[in-house]
């Protein structure tokens, strides 16, 4: 039988929050508002060892995932922390420069349930640049958003991702937005 307390379904997706990573620590997590989609995928491969006329290996190599965030508006603070943008001095304009690469960061996101939400960290997330797009008004207005592909891989000890559950203490959880949880 489940247990009562556990979250039978998920749904909805908030307090998206990124942390740029210098070498094995992370900056303090910065608030992405406007979380519409977070959409990820397993990578890796299954390998199969054949002998004796059967499957007699399987492997399967855990890299991480890869997929896509969708949000409102991406912050100008993300576009200079993660893309590099640099903002002029006196025109406070942004700028993209193609020769910057982007940072890696840890993505932390809340995600609710029928019984409580579910806290979750992908440790190394890198992005590729976001998209740039709108349309024009019609009947009536309507909101457009922008997304960006995101790829977790592990760390060189091997994490790659971090979930609360049902039995994660209380004052893990209220801090899981000010610093990035690592288990030690």
């Amino acid at each position: 039988m489940p247990d009562a307390t556990e979250n039978k379904v998920r749904f909805g997706l908030k307090n998206v929050y990124y942390a740029i990573l210098n070498g094995n620590t992370y900056g303090t997590p910065v608030a992405i508002p406007g979380a519409v989609n977070l959409d990820l995928d397993p990578s890796g491969e299954t390998n199969k060892f054949y002998a004796d006329n059967i499957a007699y290996y399987v492997s399967s190599s855990n890299q991480g995932y890869e997929g896509s965030l969708e949000i409102a508006k991406i912050p100008d603070s993300m576009l200079k922390d993660v893309w590099g943008y640099t903002e002029g001095a006196t025109s406070k304009v942004l700028t993209e420069n193609a020769e910057v690469e982007p940072k890696a960061f840890a993505l932390l996101y809340q995600i609710n349930g029928d019984q409580d939400n579910d806290l979750f960290v992908l440790y190394n997330v890198t992005a590729a640049r976001p998209t740039i797009g709108s349309q024009t008004i019609e009947e009536a207005k309507e909101p457009n958003t922008q997304e960006f592909d995101i790829t977790a891989a592990p760390m060189s000890d091997g994490k790659v991702f971090a979930k609360t559950t049902k039995d994660t203490p209380k004052a893990t959880r209220d801090t899981w937005f000010t610093s990035v949880f690592v288990e030690s």
